[in-house]
């Protein structure tokens, strides 16, 4: 019985690590569709098969620089680098933004000079077996690409699944042309094409730059995370007074999050840390990778009702991205 196509699985003898197995099996793809499209092009002299394989081949490259970032990334903390080494998925990501946009570039001037000087084309059929064949090859790699992204939040592997997803749809319109220059003679289509391919190869860079820089300048966490951060502390608000100064960011697939507490000056040291802890544990539970790290803090309340009545009676003090002076009561 055949495999459906959105069900792809890998074969058993890859690495364990979901991440580097999954870069691996992109690495290899990669590789075999640039060598099938280039010697395709060769022969059909078709610039649409010829940019299609320059965009294989940077599939190549980006799987290599994946495979070596996340076999990095994947490397516990250590004195040196005390968060992880996420970062390196973060770099991958921003070389592949930059190589896009360079091979994005070549297209659109080989394309150019080919509809100046002329265009000279054979064996079509060829390059439409070839497109049609890698855009299929290429849906069902995409899709175990973007599956193990969001279940290993992997940055890098997001990026790479995009790619592969952008080549089904590049590799389908190629065809289409393809086949109305077999059918209509219009040889010029070819070049007029590549270039509306490198137009998308453009805007497809800027998104993965955009995507690797927030990391880079520690943009913040979604907000859907940090609403899920502020439920976790509502669902404790009858051991806590309150809670600010909320800062979330990523480094690759690891989120990092730290925050202050605030809890009764009555309580003793072991219990402020066993209520953190806690609170540390029920999050990784449901953010999942993260690095969290909570500061105590005493409650600024000059009359206290008692040590076990005080979260009760005040409402809970929620972040509001204001600072501590304006968050506190007095």
């Amino acid at each position: 019985m055949k495999q459906p196509l959105t069900e792809f699985k890998p074969p058993m003898n890859m690495p364990k690590n979901p991440k580097i197995r999954a870069a691996h099996i992109s690495m290899m793809t990669a590789t075999g569709l640039t060598v099938l499209k280039l010697v395709t092009g060769w022969l059909t002299g078709s610039m649409a098969v010829l940019s299609s394989a320059i965009d294989s081949l940077l599939d190549i490259i980006m799987s290599v620089a994946n495979f070596l970032a996340i076999r990095h990334a994947e490397q516990p903390a250590d004195p040196k680098h005390p968060f992880g080494h996420g970062k390196f998925e973060t770099l991958a990501t921003i070389i592949q933004a930059l190589i896009i946009g360079l091979s994005g570039s070549w297209v659109c001037y080989e394309s150019a000079h080919r509809l100046l000087t002329g265009v000279t084309l054979g064996r079509l059929e060829g390059g439409m077996i070839v497109l049609a064949f890698s855009a299929i090859v290429s849906w069902q790699i995409g899709r175990f690409l973007l599956r193990t992204a969001r279940e290993t939040e992997s940055s890098a592997l997001k990026a790479d699944a995009l790619h592969f997803t952008m080549d089904v749809y590049t590799n389908l319109t190629l065809l289409a042309g393809l086949v109305a220059i077999r059918l209509f003679k219009i040889a010029w289509l070819d070049p007029a094409l590549s270039i509306v391919v490198a137009l998308y190869i453009f805007y497809q860079a800027f998104g993965l730059f955009r995507y690797g820089l927030g990391d880079i300048l520690d943009e913040r966490l979604p907000e859907t995370i940090r609403a899920e951060i502020a439920r976790i502390i509502d669902q404790h608000s009858d051991h806590l007074i309150g809670y600010h100064r909320l800062r979330t960011r990523r480094a690759g697939s690891q989120k990092i999050i730290d925050f202050h507490l605030t809890l009764c000056k009555h309580m003793s040291v072991e219990e402020a840390h066993e209520i953190a802890d806690h609170l540390e544990s029920h999050m990784k539970e449901k953010i999942g990778r993260a690095d969290i790290t909570i500061h105590v803090e005493p409650c600024p309340y000059e009359v206290c009702p008692g040590r076990h009545k005080c979260p009760g009676d005040y409402p809970l003090i929620k972040d509001t991205n204001a600072t501590p002076e304006q968050t506190d009561r007095s």
